[in-house]
Parts: C-alpha cells; sequence; structure tokens
C-alpha cells in the first residue's frame, strides 16, 4: 500500500485534520533503542519521543507487561500489594511534603486532578498559567492553552509572559531586574483573579517550561513565584509530563529551576508506552481530594500500572540513564552552541539534560522567530535520518528530546548531520 493511499483511508477513517508530523509523512513499523524503522526498512534516530523514556521496545518493560496481564489485572477496587509498593516508591523520589499518588491514564488526566485538588484545597478557582503553556486536552485543562491569544476565554483562568532571556521586556536588564519584571506580571494575573472574586487556587507551569520553548528563565524567578502564590492563598502545581523522569539530568525538572511544588503531575514516559500518569501530593491534600469527589478509573492504579511503571524506575535506576541525560546532553548542548557563532540563523541553544531547543530567527540581529526555518530544518533532518519537529510559543524551536538511552555516539551522528543540513541550506 502507498503511503498516498494510507493517508487517504486515514482520513476517512479518523477524520481529516487529525495531525502528523512533517510536510511528507512517515509510516513507522518498528522501533528499537533510539531509532524507529519505517516501511521501507529505512532506520530513523529518534529525537522526539519521551514516551519511551527508556528506549522503544525494551525487552524488560515488554515482559513486564506480558507477565502481568498473563496473571492478573483487574480494576482497582480490590487490594493488590504492587500498586502500593509502586505509589511509596513514586513518591519517595520527591521531597517529604509529596506523600501520596492519584493515578490515572494521561497527562491531561492528571492535570484536571490536580486543579480540582488545588480548588477544593483553597475554596478558590483561579488558575494562573503562562502565555504560551500546553497542560492537556480536556476542556478544563485545554482552556488554560494560550490564554489571551484570541481562544475562548476562560473567565477563571489568567496568563502571564513566561519568564525569558531571550527576549526580555525591556533590554539590559540584569537577572534580578527581569525576575521582578516577571514577578510583577504574575503578580497582576493574580490580582485580577482576585477582582473578579474568583481568587487564586493554583498556578500551574511546566517546570522548565517545555512548550514555551524552554527559555532560560531569570534565576530564582520560580523559587520567588512559587512564595508570591502561596502568600495569595494559592498552591503550586508543578507539570513534569515532560520534565520529569530524568529528562533534564535530573529525576524532577522543578529541581533544576528551584523550587517546590505542593503537587507534581506525571504521565508520557511513566509506562514506555503503557497508558500511566500521576497527581502526586501531600497526604492531606490528596485525601481532600478523595473526600469529595469518590475519583474512580477503570485503568489506573491497576497491577498492570503498577507492574509496568516499577520496571521504567527499575531500569532508569539499573542503566544510570539519568546520569547519561546529564552527560550526553550537556555535551551536545555545548556542541551545537558552539555552532551558533557560525549560523545567525540559530538565535539561541538551550535546555537541560537530554531536553534541548535550537531557536531559529531570521535575519537582522533583532531574534525575530522564524518558523519556516524551523520547519525547514526538521523536514531536512528527517531526510538525513534524524526525527525532531518544531515547537515553542511562536513555532520556531527545534525541539530535541531523545529517549535516555541516546548515547554519545547518537549525538555526534546528529551532529555531523545537523552541520551537513547547516550546509545544504546555506549552499
Amino acid at each position: 500500500m502507498t503511503r498516498a493511499s494510507l493517508l487517504e483511508r486515514r482520513d476517512r477513517a479518523l477524520g481529516a485534520g487529525a495531525q502528523l508530523f512533517y510536510t511528507t509523512p512517515l509510516t513507522i513499523v518498528r522501533g528499537e533503542g533510539v531509532c524507529l524503522f519505517d516501511d521501507e526498512g529505512r532506520r530513523y534516530v529518534d529525537m522526539y519521543n519521551n514516551v519511551p523514556c527508556v528506549g522503544h521496545g525494551h525487552p524488560r518493560v515488554a515482559e513486564a507487561m506480558a507477565r502481568q496481564q498473563g496473571l492478573l489485572n483487574v480494576h482497582n477496587r480490590y487490594l493488590h500489594e504492587g500498586i502500593v509498593a509502586f505509589a511509596e516508591r513514586l513518591s519517595a523520589l520527591h521531597g517529604p511534603a509529596i506523600e501520596s499518588v492519584v493515578f490515572c491514564c494521561s497527562g491531561t488526566e492528571a492535570n484536571e486532578v490536580a486543579i480540582r485538588m488545588a480548588r477544593f484545597a483553597t475554596g478558590r478557582r483561579g488558575i494562573v498559567c503562562t502565555n504560551a503553556t500546553y497542560h492537556g486536552n480536556s476542556e478544563l485543562v485545554g482552556s488554560l492553552t494560550r490564554v489571551g491569544a484570541g481562544r475562548p476565554a476562560n473567565p477563571e483562568a489568567r496568563a502571564f509572559p513566561f519568564p525569558e532571556k531571550l527576549r526580555p521586556p525591556a533590554p539590559g536588564l540584569s537577572d534580578d531586574a527581569l525576575t521582578e519584571a516577571f514577578l510583577e506580571k504574575l503578580g497582576e494575573a493574580i490580582a485580577q483573579l482576585e477582582a473578579a472574586g474568583v481568587g487564586l487556587a493554583a498556578l500551574i507551569v511546566c517546570s522548565i517550561f517545555a512548550n514555551e520553548g524552554l527559555p532560560d528563565a531569570p534565576r530564582g524567578f520560580m523559587g520567588r513565584a512559587a512564595r508570591m502564590v502561596r502568600e495569595a492563598g494559592g498552591v503550586v502545581i508543578a507539570d513534569e509530563v515532560q520534565a520529569g523522569y530524568g529528562r533534564t539530568g535530573r529525576w524532577w525538572g522543578y529541581g533544576v529551576t528551584e523550587f517546590s511544588p505542593d503537587i507534581v503531575v506525571t504521565g508520557k514516559p511513566m509506562g514506555a508506552g503503557l497508558p500511566l500518569a500521576a497527581t502526586a501530593a501531600s497526604r492531606s491534600l490528596v485525601e481532600g481530594f478523595r473526600a469529595k469527589t469518590r475519583y474512580f478509573n477503570t485503568f489506573a492504579s491497576t497491577p498492570l500500572q503498577a507492574a509496568v511503571g516499577m520496571t521504567v524506575l527499575d531500569i532508569i535506576e539499573d542503566e544510570r540513564l539519568i546520569e547519561n541525560a546529564a552527560k550526553v546532553g550537556g555535551a551536545l548542548k555545548a556542541a551545537l552552541a558552539e555552532r551558533k557563532p557560525r549560523c545567525a540563523r540559530i538565535g539561541d541553544v538551550r535546555g537541560h539534560g537530554l531536553f534541548i531547543g535550537i531557536e531559529m530567527v531570521k535575519d537582522g540581529g533583532d531574534n525575530s522567530p522564524d518558523r519556516a526555518a524551523a520547519i525547514d530544518l526538521v523536514d531536512r533532518l528527517k531526510e538525513k535520518g534524524f526525527l525532531t519537529s518544531n515547537a515553542g510559543a511562536f513555532g520556531n524551536v527545534v525541539k530535541i528530546r531523545p529517549p535516555l538511552t541516546f548515547a554519545m555516539s547518537d549525538a555526534e551522528a546528529f551532529l555531523e548531520a545537523f552541520d551537513a543540513t547547516l550546509a545544504d541550506i546555506d549552499g
């Protein structure tokens, strides 16, 4: 079957408009380690997918999934030691303030649980987020996407400009002055919720501002922002769906941006492909939520989730993947930064661990975003066998987020392809 005919069938079966990557889409049939293979047998290095965080087709994950499914998988209204042990282990990866867990199946669900938990705990309704964020697809969580950017307004949500150094609100500001400027905008958003009579329930942020384009936030911003939110009576939700599970070279992104959340949301990489997500918080916050909702999810808190989730944690620790993310990611970021002075199209290189963004800009020296250049670069890298995507507030950031098993040899091969691609563009 040709790709064109498969695409035609897909549009009929799923409805036209279901998203696909790349100008010429790929038909992927197999994954192994950091690689994906298409229907013609061509190998690609996957530099985008954080769901298979321990690598595509990891045999220990597959074995754990098959073994548990063959033994037992039921809903969560029975006692099962496995899910209790998994919740205890997940909580222990945070500080002592995180004690209990609500399991579900997606980041959207987990963020919705977190927001409802915050509202029950505070007795208020208002949510503050950044102006270029994404936390999920439900009506509630989806209403936080691009608040104030022409989308239908949520009267219980306000946004503030995401903190960054590349495009400061005024030129020449120090880190301290930048922090003050963005805190002032956060304060205005909180004040607007108070004036509207809904009050502040929570600030929700990806701890490394992934969807905003991995901006370099001024040092100290998140710690002071968390304090401001708590002084206003709200709680702080860290969305670690992209930032967590060792992605940054530390277990959690909030360790990189230096703040302590009240509620932590995790998702994608937890099950390495099995739907698994979690909302973790203090016991009092979790029990307050449970008392008011009788929350139940047929496919969450199950023996299957526990078996796979524990195996993923085992692999991360046994294979020292967090250390690998720090080492390989740090080297790759440094090498890409070395190329910035030689290419006027690269406005910035930034990120943490194995999560790196290359911001593409137009000529002129004013850092004007160039989305078309990012899309072109992504398509050209695909033709050279490396899969990335464009993202960020302006869609102009080439997003590099490979499985945590990505090795130094993979980074070196990518750099060779990256240099060749830039030469093609310049030539």
